[in-house]
């Protein structure tokens, strides 16, 4: 995610590292690459002006040269600013109805199953609906979508216009104390007048507690253009950003704030239910400056794996009984959290690294594969695999001879990694991982 402007930003503030002395000479050949970096990303050229106008008056005002890391403190002070353009502090979705609009093509209707799953785990009562009734399709999309997660679905008989279905799924939602309706509407390939029309009737009937501008991330300035019309006639709350996992550049998440005065709530980070995320300003200037994301690292790891078998494996772990049972459950868990590119770059200094490697993901399904052939005797004590029963686990997971041999020897560097450790004062290097970079 980002990357583009992670890469930009890396090599403009390559500068601070090279530079000694930090004087405003320096300070201005930083913020033009910086200036440049933005541009290059797609963002708003105004936003851009005014980004680098408060950061270079704010160096020269404090005077770096007091502070004992001058560099460091002029990174804290980009990093501010950045925080700051990006919407200072994580938006809220408030309670009630919220309606979702936006052009057609931008993932509107699968955004909004992924943010009805997000909120149902979140412990709240959630159902969805959709007036959008020239795309059968969408309705139908919606429906499937809302079976799958578990939510309801407020469906209507036919004949209905748009604003008698947004008022019948409201009252109902009334009566059965849902804490969120969210609704659906038809979208268009452009703005037209019909359309906004539509929209503007159903916000004044419904009174939405939210308004949110559904927009595709890798669409650019377009994508603001676009959300500005639907601003000034339906007063958006909020911006919900898909395929921030694609060739984002970035532009649209760095000038929603400024450019509309409504900031962005979620981020589509992938294709699957659950690949959404609460937009966090400072999580997000985190990566632009590849320093990471450990906060939602930790969160998808809390989520994949529960404390109490978190707990329970590092006691075994701790006790040296560590064994391929306990290997397997390690593989799922770190599958579960999902693709390790994505949790690669969360880590500081990794992301703008993986630009152009390959991550052999399929070594895990193999590793799992070859444990789940063997019996449960042999996981927990793999000392009695001998050469025919590595022939039928080979043949029974579909590997070779080979393969089998690989795993027993990544679990056996691991078991002496774990030893090592358990008597060392010190890190030791890390074993090696079942999978590639």
């Amino acid at each position: 995610m980002l990357e583009l402007l992670t890469e930009k930003f890396g090599k403009a503030l390559g500068r601070l590292r090279d530079t000694r002395k930090l004087g405003e000479k320096q300070i201005n050949d930083i913020l033009r690459d910086v200036r440049t970096a933005l541009i290059e990303a797609d963002v708003d050229y105004e936003v851009v002006k005014a980004f680098i106008k408060r950061v270079r008056e704010r160096a020269l005002k404090e005077d770096l040269q007091k502070s004992s890391s001058p560099q460091d403190s002029f990174l804290i002070t980009i990093y501010e600013e950045l925080v700051s353009t990006l919407g200072g502090q994580k938006q809220e979705l408030k309670k009630g109805i919220v309606l979702f609009v936006g052009l057609q093509g931008t993932g509107k209707t699968t955004t909004i199953g992924k943010i009805a799953n997000y909120l149902k785990e979140e412990g709240s009562k959630v159902a969805v609906s959709s007036t959008d009734v020239r795309r059968p399709a969408a309705m139908l999309q919606l429906q499937r979508l809302a079976e799958k997660i578990g939510v309801s679905y407020y469906s209507f008989e036919e004949g209905l216009t748009p604003l008698e279905i947004a008022k019948r799924a409201s009252e109902r939602a009334k009566r059965e104390g849902v804490d969120y309706l969210l609704l659906d509407t038809a979208g268009r390939l452009h703005v037209d007048e019909e359309l906004m029309e539509e929209l503007k009737e159903i916000r004044e009937a419904v009174k939405p507690s939210e308004v949110l501008y559904v927009a595709d991330a890798m669409q650019g300035q377009s994508a603001l253009g676009a959300a500005r019309t639907f601003h000034e006639l339906l007063t958006l709350t909020g911006v919900v950003l898909t395929k921030m996992d694609g060739d984002a550049r970035g532009g649209v998440a760095l000038s929603v704030k400024e450019a509309l005065g409504v900031g962005v709530k979620f981020m589509g980070v992938g294709e699957k239910i659950e690949d959404i995320e609460p937009f966090y300003p400072d999580r997000v200037s985190q990566r632009i400056l590849g320093l990471g994301d450990i906060q939602t690292l930790m969160e998808k790891a809390q989520k994949a794996m529960p404390e109490d078998e978190a707990q329970a494996l590092a006691l075994k772990v701790l006790k040296g009984e560590f064994d391929l049972e306990d290997l397997l459950k390690q593989l799922r868990f770190v599958k579960n959290m999902g693709p390790l590119d994505k949790l690669l770059g969360m880590l500081p200094g990794i992301g703008a690294q993986l630009k152009g490697f390959k991550i052999e993901e399929k070594k895990f399904k193999k590793t799992e594969a070859i444990i789940l052939s063997m019996t449960k005797q042999e996981r927990r004590n793999p000392k009695i695999i001998n050469m025919s029963r590595k022939q039928r686990i080979a043949k029974g997971s579909g590997t070779s001879i080979s393969d089998v041999n690989r795993v027993l020897k990544d679990y056996e560097e691991m078991k002496k990694f774990i030893k090592r450790f358990k008597g060392m004062k010190g890190v030791p290097q890390l074993p090696k991982l079942p999978f590639k970079i």
